[in-house]
């Protein structure tokens, strides 16, 4: 059963507390040229920035803080294309963990190297052959090791919500926020905090064109799939949203939008040369929708840039054009 709402950001403010003086409280930018552009005066919470280079330590730290001294002498383990992988790995170092990674083959570089630095095993896996979910389960259930899922958990629900309470918290009451989804940790939590602090705001949710599956199961309200979908936001290639970010999603979240890999790409462009800021290509699904023109909002708006893993090769081909 999903707890009430009132319980719900009563888990984003504990979560919030435990964070402080852990997470970075992430600045907030503004470009008067995207504000032109969109006609609106945008905002962006730059999660690009926080530890592990994206929000993902928020949920993990919040989630693996609160294990017992049983459960964390026996470790723990999840599955992850990168950044929850980076998070994980990193909030174990912080904790005395052992962590334990279950990684697709094709994980960007950079995400892989990071999270095996913070002194993570990593678990190869072919995305196309195997599933990341049911090798960590058979690990787990074979070493004792407690799953840390990337999403489906309600610390690490709680967690990802902190980042949209800091947002409200540096520039008070917004229209309109715009939410990157993959498994929808972040656009549940965010909705939880919005719903408190700010109930005029829309919540949008944003995820690729190819990778729709949170949007149909939103439009539809039965609970949609796919498969290792061919998008350039590896952060958004979960098959679904989870048992309990699926009912969240559909409570607390206003509306679905999707962005071709053309304006996720040229997204990445836009805040890099104008902005100055590295997003990969997940954390730049809100400001995709902007200039895209899959969204048309006025007033205040803010976007959370949910993350800036991108590696060499893979920045290089988006900054030329040659991606998409």
């Amino acid at each position: 059963m999903i707890p009430d709402h009132g319980t719900l950001f009563a888990r984003v403010q504990a979560a919030a507390r435990r964070l402080e003086g852990l997470a970075h409280r992430t600045p907030v930018m503004s470009s008067r040229t995207l504000n032109a552009y969109v006609g609106a005066e945008v905002w962006l919470k730059c999660e690009n920035l926080q530890r592990v280079g994206a929000f993902k330590f928020r949920g993990a730290y919040n989630a693996i803080s609160q294990l017992s001294a049983e459960e964390r002498a026996r470790g723990v383990i999840t599955y992850s294309s990168g950044n929850h992988a980076q998070a994980v790995a990193l909030a174990c170092q912080l904790l005395g963990v052992t962590a334990h990674v279950v990684m697709p083959d094709n994980a960007p570089a950079i995400k892989r190297a990071a999270t095996e630095h913070y002194g993570a095993h990593v678990i190869p896996y072919d995305p196309v052959t195997a599933d990341r979910k049911a090798i960590a389960e058979a690990l787990a259930a074979e070493h004792g090791y407690t799953i840390v899922p990337p999403y489906d958990h309600l610390e690490i629900v709680a967690g990802q919500g902190t980042a949209a309470l800091e947002l409200f918290e540096q520039v008070g009451p917004l229209d309109a926020l715009l939410v990157p989804c993959g498994g929808g940790g972040l656009l549940s939590g965010s909705a939880i905090a919005a719903r408190a602090v700010c109930p005029a705001c829309r919540v949008i949710g944003v995820e690729p064109e190819v990778a729709d599956d949170a949007t149909r199961s939103f439009r539809t309200g039965v609970l949609h799939t796919v498969h290792n979908p061919p998008t350039i936001a590896d952060g958004t290639r979960t098959p679904s949203l989870g048992t309990l970010t699926f009912p969240l999603v559909m409570t607390y979240v206003d509306d679905m939008v999707t962005v071709s890999e053309t304006a996720i790409a040229e997204a990445v462009r836009f805040l890099f040369f104008r902005t100055k800021l590295v997003v990969e290509p997940s954390g730049a699904l809100g400001v995709a929708a902007l200039l895209s023109g899959a969204v048309h909002l006025s007033g205040h708006i803010g976007v959370i840039l949910s993350g800036g893993n991108v590696d060499a090769a893979t920045m290089r081909l988006l900054l030329s054009g040659s991606m998409t």
